[in-house]
């Protein structure tokens, strides 16, 4: 870890760096100086296909002084901005690569704000209802969210379905933005020490199982629905989860990460670690507050249609 957290490497680099080119003006003098053996007709001896003989004459003026100007134009450069190593270079106040890209997002932002000024003043109910916001949102959606919950909103193992109204945060505008914001770590902890032992785990997987009626082994169900008191303390006695926590409902046969007995079997001795990464300093408030809208219409209006 340490060749990652030291400056060896940025000192290795800029000293490759700076030795080249020094090596290259030493290259450059040392061949304008040397003197070939020569015959009196100034060739070197040299002669291929019979009568092709080797001249001795030196570099074309045009030519060097294009590559000391290469030359040049290279020191300046690395002197001006960053290229050795992890020296920022002496214009980095005034221009780096992030401080470009942060300067046109912001005047990228300032263009589109009157676009969203009549937005922000909005429910986000009734934004969800506004086609010209509508069509904002989807496409914040697709630069932002689509790459794990899909186009079409709808997930995959391991990403939620934003359009079917089950929510493990709750799915009030407001949550929505909390998530939006600050993003959300989910974590299923193993648990099979706490269960007991294989058959115990597959008893309350199958009690699991149970509970939103998918099919499963009755016997099994009845022996685990003991045990499953080691799981009520986050997802409830009747295993209807709890939004403050994140806790999965297990009643409504909405599976996240894969269904069945082995999947559940799975989760209870490994465990899972989720995490919906924060987009509070990526997208600004407005953007927050139309994207807020639209993951709500997904679900809302079209239950109301």
């Amino acid at each position: 870890m340490s060749d990652f957290t030291s400056n060896f490497w940025s000192i290795y680099v800029a000293a490759i760096t700076v030795v080249a080119i020094v090596a290259c003006l030493l290259l450059l003098w040392f061949s304008g100086k040397a003197k070939a053996m020569t015959a009196h007709d100034n060739t070197t001896g040299h002669v291929w296909d019979g009568d092709l003989r080797e001249m001795n004459n030196p570099l074309p003026r045009w030519w060097v002084w294009l590559f000391v100007i290469t030359l040049v134009f290279a020191a300046v450069y690395l002197a001006m901005y960053p290229g050795l190593g992890s020296y920022p270079g002496a214009l980095t106040e005034k221009w780096s690569q992030k401080g470009q890209y942060e300067k046109e997002v912001a005047k990228g932002n300032a263009e589109v704000a009157p676009l969203y000024a009549k937005f922000i003043a909005m429910k986000p109910e009734d934004v969800s209802k506004d086609p010209q916001a509508m069509a904002i949102g989807e496409r914040l959606f697709m630069n932002n969210c689509s790459q794990c919950h899909g186009s079409d909103a709808r997930g995959s193992k391991g990403f939620p379905n934003l359009t079917d109204g089950d929510w493990l945060h709750g799915g009030a505008p407001d949550k929505i933005k909390e998530t939006l914001v600050k993003g959300r770590v989910g974590q299923m902890p193993p648990m099979a020490a706490a269960v007991g032992t294989g058959d115990d785990v597959k008893n309350v997987a199958n009690y699991v199982l149970s509970l939103s009626g998918s099919p499963h082994d009755s016997v099994r169900a009845n022996l685990g629905k003991s045990k499953f008191g080691v799981c009520a303390a986050c997802h409830g006695m009747d295993g209807k989860g709890n939004q403050a926590l994140g806790a999965p409902n297990l009643t409504d046969d909405i599976w996240l990460h894969g269904y069945g007995e082995n999947a559940i079997i799975a989760m209870v001795n490994n465990g899972k670690v989720n995490q919906m990464p924060a987009q509070g300093e990526k997208l600004t408030e407005a953007q927050i507050h139309v994207l807020t809208s639209y993951v709500w219409g997904l679900s809302n209006n079209a239950v109301s249609k």
